[in-house]
């Protein structure tokens, strides 16, 4: 991992990283530390986050990962000085690395949780859409009002297309207006709703649930979801049929199965094969 990151294992990184990694258990907790940018997705951010979150991708004792910003914002979307000026080659750097986050964070193995607080918008709004599970507070706010300032939030709207209705979509899109939260959970764009002052708590705990499964078959069924999601009905039923019988001969799914018709606890082994 690259000194920008400086992320540990062990405890929280340097106080200037721009993402810091602390790891508690099966869950690594994932921060962007830049509230002085209101946690915009700048290049060292996003560079930062690829880092972080490829190295977790490769690790069997993480089994779930809580993404969270520093500060009262959640994410402001992309460092708009960055942008400002920049020729067309720079543009399409910043936005394909962008484009590489996000699709990073839906291949890696391990279920990422974001735990949203304040305003989450633009790309932080693309952030929120693209995390497998989202925990936000009850104040929280999330909008792509990117169409106000002449810049059409065309790359959040694929994950924000894909998370919630279209007609939802089209109205954040060409509005800019804001989802609160309680909206925002009726849409789909987030899967849980908390107070405030139970954010933290809260996204700890839907960690720990996925964290107590059997890792091997959550990054399965992570892989599965994503795949299938796209593809026509028949297609998709084939292909999660071959997937379901090659989970099912797997060591942690026969000793589920054995476990629960035996009334015991299961003993995962984590693992794809017996080895």
């Amino acid at each position: 991992m690259t000194n920008e990151s400086a992320t540990t294992a062990s405890g929280p990184a340097t106080t200037d990283a721009p993402v810091t990694v602390t790891v508690e258990g099966a869950v690594a907790l994932v921060m962007i530390d830049a509230a002085q940018t209101r946690n915009a997705l700048s290049m060292p951010v996003m560079g930062a986050l690829i880092d972080a979150l490829t190295e977790i991708g490769e690790r069997t004792d993480v089994h779930a990962v809580v993404l969270s910003t520093a500060g009262h914002v959640f994410c402001s979307g992309h460092d708009l000085k960055e942008i400002r000026g920049a020729d067309h080659a720079r543009q399409q750097e910043i936005f394909e690395r962008c484009s590489q986050l996000m699709l990073l964070i839906q291949s890696i193995p391990q279920p990422v949780i974001a735990a949203v607080q304040g305003v989450a918008t633009a790309a932080g709004c693309q952030l929120v859409a693209t995390c497998d599970l989202a925990v936000a507070a009850e104040s929280a706010r999330f909008g792509t009002p990117g169409v106000r300032i002449g810049l059409f939030c065309s790359t959040p709207m694929v994950a924000l297309s894909r998370a919630v209705p279209r007609k939802t979509a089209m109205r954040m899109l060409m509005t800019g207006d804001l989802l609160d939260a309680e909206q925002a959970l009726a849409f789909g764009l987030v899967s849980h709703v908390v107070a405030d002052d139970e954010l933290a708590a809260a996204a700890s705990q839907v960690a720990q649930t996925v964290a107590e499964a059997s890792a091997a078959t959550v990054a399965i069924g992570k892989q599965a979801f994503y795949q299938q999601i796209h593809l026509d009905t028949p297609g998709a039923y084939a292909q999660m049929s071959e997937t379901m019988a090659a989970n099912a001969v797997m060591p942690d799914a026969q000793e589920g199965i054995d476990a629960f018709l035996t009334k015991r606890q299961p003993q995962w082994q984590h693992r794809t094969d017996g080895t």
